[in-house]
């Protein structure tokens, strides 16, 4: 062996010995970060640990709210109907089912030191068993609040966004339709037909390229952010100016993928406040939609 292979296997040598020195590192590293991460997990406070929850209501000062889930879907108990956006219920769930706490105190004063005696808020969570669990939230101490459970002699603090899981407008517990995007680029053809007129404008009409541009500018500019009703049922809709005698029918064709596609509005009254009632294919929610933008899809100007 010649003093050239001799140093090559020396260094080959201390190349192995450097690389299981490297990934004896990496492994201890590891090992510490998963003891840290077991013992950061295990030092977690959790007030409650339910599995199944069937159902949850919730009262944060303006009234009783309540989600129960029937054949695996969550409805709103106010309105078995309403179009309730499923992942809220899911999420207060997530929270509250399996709630962590801040902090348990020691030795504590009476529940009424820490205004849980008349709570500000109460979350009551059912399970498949039928046992309910009964949190009770009270003082705002920081950026924290103070809370219990029903049976309980403990007293915890919880961060305060926890509380705001719960914090919901009745647009925002919606889930409203999904709504195209249109323009003057791929609207093929609307039709309007308002009682017994009916005007038709298609791109495909080099005389209509003018009111193309002007009713895809409404069509594009609608919102489905605001609603009126939720589930509007057929004898409500007079009230809107939604029923077949009155309404207005938008009949829509463009192209999505290079498929053409149809969308059907059905436009109202206008509510006073510069908004007028609009519905969108065979939804039931009636939606607030503002009058400048239904003029546009109209073409009023013409």
């Amino acid at each position: 062996m010649n003093k050239r292979t001799k140093k090559l296997l020396a260094l080959t040598g201390v190349l192995f010995l450097l690389l299981v020195f490297l990934f004896g590192v990496k492994y201890c590293n590891q090992k510490q970060k998963e003891k840290q991460e077991e013992e950061t997990q295990e030092a977690k406070i959790y007030v409650t640990d339910l599995a199944e929850v069937v159902e949850v209501s919730y009262d944060i000062g303006n009234g009783d709210h309540t989600f129960v889930k029937k054949d695996g879907a969550w409805v709103y108990t106010e309105d078995e109907e309403f179009p309730l956006k499923q992942s809220i219920p899911e999420q207060i769930v997530d929270t509250f089912g399996r709630l962590e706490a801040e902090r348990e105190l020691k030795d504590g004063d009476d529940p009424e030191a820490y205004g849980l005696d008349d709570p500000a808020y109460t979350v009551t969570l059912k399970t498949d068993g039928d046992k309910n669990t009964v949190l009770y939230f009270g003082n705002a101490v920081g950026d924290s609040y103070y809370m219990t459970a029903e049976g309980c002699d403990e007293v915890y603090t919880v961060a305060a966004g926890i509380l705001e899981k719960l914090q919901y407008t009745k647009d925002e517990l919606a889930q409203f339709d999904s709504y195209p995007n249109i323009g003057s680029g791929n609207l093929v053809k609307e039709t309007i037909i308002a009682k017994d007129k009916v005007t038709t404008y298609d791109s495909a009409n080099d005389d209509d390229t003018e009111n193309i541009a002007a009713v895809a500018g409404g069509l594009g500019a609608v919102t489905l952010e605001a609603a009126a009703d939720y589930s509007a049922a057929d004898e409500d809709l007079p009230e809107y100016g939604l029923d077949e005698e009155e309404r207005i029918t938008v009949k829509a064709v463009y192209t999505e993928e290079e498929t053409e596609k149809e969308l059907t509005l059905y436009i109202g009254d206008d509510n006073g406040s510069d908004k007028r009632y609009m519905m969108v294919n065979d939804s039931r929610i009636v939606y607030l939609v503002p009058t400048a933008v239904c003029d546009n899809i109209l073409n009023v100007s013409n």
